[in-house]
């Protein structure tokens, strides 16, 4: 897909909870298409600190208002930053880049949609995209509490939502591969969120059979193969998430 350095219009930051906002962006020209699982790099002005760009998934696109949101965690100065923007500031991001989720093939196909913490965030438009599509999706959403958890208002629109935390204080007490809903058939799940969460509905989807990919958070600086500090080992070799991926099938990458 062709990629665009665009300088984005901020229409509103809402606060979602104490450590994510939401950044909800437009443009004066149509936005281009997007992808489930593709991501921006976006440049961070105002922070001393700050020099690279920072890759942050596509969250969601609303086509009829010509907006592209994206749900930041703010876990150093420069995502700081990006929470501080006001209505009306520009953001500079490179889109989009890498390869996305696949979608249903045929209709009435239903998809399982794993995802933790802030690895939430590319599931809301896979799930709508799957939806158009005619197939269905089932969102399993884990966090450690229930203060932890994201814009479930939102997953609700799409699926069907299933929630775990670690402590009980919301759906079923522990991880998501507690949930009973991984028992059900499915005919392909997507993931998204820590290493070892992924690592483990990877095995249980192996064991079932099941078709599985899952999004790789490596650092990526660039976005587009040159600095080569994303590098991911796979069964084919070394490759480059932020242009191979961030989503790879868990037949092609080794996730024990």
């Amino acid at each position: 897909m062709k990629k665009y350095c665009i300088d984005l219009t901020v229409c509103a930051v809402e606060r979602v909870n104490e450590r994510h906002v939401l950044l909800r962006l437009t443009a004066e020209e149509t936005l281009p298409p997007m992808l489930p699982g593709q991501f921006a790099e976006v440049r961070v002005d105002g922070s001393s600190t700050t020099f690279l760009r920072r890759p942050i998934s596509i969250h969601f696109v609303d086509e009829e208002s010509n907006e592209l949101w994206l749900l930041v965690a703010m876990v150093g100065d420069g995502t700081r930053r990006l929470a501080e923007l006001k209505v009306g500031e520009k953001l500079n991001c490179v889109l989009p880049l890498g390869r996305g989720f696949s979608l249903p093939s045929s209709a009435k196909q239903r998809f399982l949609l794993v995802g933790g913490g802030v690895g939430v965030a590319p599931l809301l438009l896979l799930a709508k995209e799957i939806c158009r599509m005619g197939g269905e999706a089932t969102f399993l959403l884990g966090a450690r509490t229930e203060s932890d958890l994201l814009e479930l208002e939102l997953y609700n629109r799409y699926g069907r939502v299933c929630v775990t935390t670690e402590d009980g204080t919301a759906g079923v007490r522990g991880m998501v591969t507690d949930h009973p809903v991984l028992s059900e058939p499915f005919d392909r799940m997507s993931v998204c969120g820590p290493l070892p969460m992924m690592k483990a509905v990877a095995a249980v989807a192996r064991q079932k059979g099941t078709p599985c990919e899952v999004s790789l958070e490596n650092m990526m600086a660039c976005g587009v193969g040159a600095c080569l500090c994303c590098v991911e080992k796979t069964t084919k070799g070394n490759i480059c998430v932020c242009t191979d991926g961030p989503v790879f099938n868990t037949e092609n990458i080794w996730l024990t």
